[in-house]
């Protein structure tokens, strides 16, 4: 096949690129676009990045929990605003390295969409529920088996791939740099047992593209400082400046003595240390990388993708020993106190009763839902199903139906926290408050 003329985007971007960065010219699509390329003004990452932020997927991250619940206090991180830090790290990083900032920007954009409410105390929960690991619960192995588990990086996939209806065919046809690039932002398993609509496109034997690389760590920055800045109040800030990267700040730049600003500036430099370590441990590996393979090109760069290893992008030794202590500063002060696992334990009752209900009573389900899942099934809808025999057709069509366990996993995981409590009072209290009905 005749390769197509660059377009005026590409012929720029060729201009700016390390050789090891990703080009928008040789991005390809699930069911292809052909008219993409005839658009004058975003190349295929850009219009990627452009349908991820109009999807009601994205707009849901407003309502979703990063660690404290957003609606009991105004200056919370959500899914949201930690999508949009992690973006912007992203992005700097990669102008840094000379990579695909569009393509970065996409796959952080996209990295969260599957996160279920209340963060990753949700996803443990739909994990447990999926595999017939809850005792409450339990699945026969072989049902267990075939509905797969449950990790909001697949989840993000299968959102962008099935679960978004905006075209003609499933989910939003997006390159399948970006697909690999969200799903790899975080640990990933060639074999995990996971419903994938393309998996071929996923690169399952490679360490991902730079960029998803430079999501990868960009993700774990934004978490680690943002949470502490979160938690700022749950921790003695002498014991925060006792840690190896407070006190190269304080060694470097000094800390002001007013309380606010010292925070502020202790906040700032946690960024700027960790950024500062990526980018110039990255650009040394990368460029060590390119030379031992004698690298020249693009081209020969793209052909080594499918085997490409996935610690090209990372911190120093000396840089990773510090975020390793930071996190665990953070995992034993912030994220396992008392006040976070109360909210957790809160999270775990909400997530797993309404699992159970749906399951129990799929009549719970809205209509579209329902009607969705009848036409796959090839079984009638429920609501035309007589009163008497629904119970009897539940049994037989929905009850540990793979298929329908995974239907209402992408219902719940699609929630917002409000929503999802707002659903577990109308269930099970007699008189909920107004508005929950």
């Amino acid at each position: 096949m005749k390769k197509a003329a660059a377009t005026p985007w590409e012929e720029r971007q060729e201009q700016l690129l390390s050789v090891a960065a990703a080009r928008s010219s040789r991005a390809t699509r699930p069911y292809g676009d052909r008219t993409e390329r005839d658009d004058p003004f975003r190349a295929a990452f850009a219009r990627d990045r452009d349908r991820i932020v109009h999807s009601r997927a994205f707009r849901r991250l407003k309502h979703k929990t990063q660690v404290f619940i957003p609606f009991e206090g105004d200056h919370f991180r959500t899914r949201l605003t930690h999508t949009l830090e992690v973006s912007q790290i992203a992005r700097s990083v990669a102008r840094a390295l000379a990579l695909n900032e569009d393509l970065t920007e996409a796959i952080a954009l996209g990295h969260d969409l599957g996160h279920t409410p209340f963060g990753h105390s949700g996803e443990s929960v739909l994990d447990a529920l999926l595999r017939g690991l809850d005792a409450g619960f339990p699945l026969p192995p072989a049902i267990a088996a075939e509905t797969g588990a449950f990790k909001h990086n697949y989840q993000s996939v299968r959102v962008v791939d099935r679960l978004e209806k905006r075209y003609a065919h499933p989910g939003l046809n997006l390159t399948h740099d970006v697909r690999e690039g969200i799903l790899k932002h975080t640990s990933w398993k060639r074999d995990f047992p996971f419903p994938v609509e393309f998996p071929e496109g996923l690169r399952l034997g490679s360490g991902g593209s730079l960029e998803a690389q430079t999501v990868n760590w960009s993700d774990e920055i934004a978490q680690q400082a943002h949470d502490l800045e979160d938690g700022l109040a749950m921790v003695p800030e002498a014991a925060i400046e006792e840690l190896e990267i407070s006190r190269r700040i304080r060694k470097q730049r000094g800390l002001p003595a007013d309380r606010a600003l010292r925070r502020a500036e202790l906040v700032r430099g946690l960024y700027r240390e960790m950024i500062a370590d990526l980018v110039t441990a990255s650009s040394a590996r990368v460029a060590a990388f390119v030379e031992r393979r004698r690298i020249a090109t693009p081209e020969a760069f793209d052909r080594l993708r499918d085997r490409l290893p996935g610690n090209l992008i990372g911190f120093s030794a000396d840089g990773g020993r510090r975020y390793r202590e930071l996190k665990a500063f953070v995992y034993e002060n912030i994220i396992h106190s008392f006040p976070i696992a109360r909210r957790d334990g809160r999270a775990r009752l909400v997530m797993r009763g309404l699992f159970v209900a749906f399951h129990d009573n799929p009549r719970l389900l809205p209509d579209d839902l329902l009607e969705a899942y009848a036409g796959e099934e090839g079984i009638r809808f429920l609501r035309r199903v007589a009163l008497p025999e629904a119970e009897r057709e539940a049994r037989k069509h929905y009850h540990r139906k793979p298929r329908f366990l995974r239907t209402i996993a992408d219902h719940i995981a699609g929630m917002t926290d409000k929503f999802a409590l707002s659903e577990y009072e109308s269930l099970t209290t007699a008189f909920p408050s107004q508005g929950s009905l």
